[in-house]
């Protein structure tokens, strides 16, 4: 069972910017897909962005043009970098692998908090 663990949440100003890492324990090279989710207090996990194994990005179109994930394999790690923050950003943002067999593994989340 991999293990995800994500760092860089922070309490920012609107417009400014951070860098989520999310450092998995073994190799994704085999894993479908790699991709982060936010949620906040009595809101739907949604998805923010999302990178397969063969390059395929999708975003979610209030993040677009704002956001970019990357993925390494051999450095078994994903980034999200995150510009141009809104308070509406504000959630727990969480780490996700999902297999080509469709099972997926999370990590704990990282709090991002945008606000004046």
């Amino acid at each position: 069972q991999v293990q995800l663990v994500e760092s860089g949440g922070d309490v920012v100003l609107p417009g400014g910017s951070l860098n989520l890492s999310c450092a998995a324990s073994q190799s994704i090279a085999s894993i479908y897909n790699m991709g982060w989710y936010r949620q906040t207090p009595g809101e739907r996990r949604e998805l923010v962005a999302t990178e397969t194994t063969g390059g395929t990005i999708t975003y979610a179109d209030s993040v677009q043009g704002r956001f970019t994930i990357s993925r390494d394999n051999p450095k078994r790690t994903v980034w999200l970098q995150m510009n141009s923050l809104k308070p509406e950003d504000t959630a727990v943002y969480s780490c996700s692998a999902d297999a080509y067999s469709g099972k997926a593994n999370w990590g704990q989340g990282t709090l991002v908090a945008v606000s004046s």
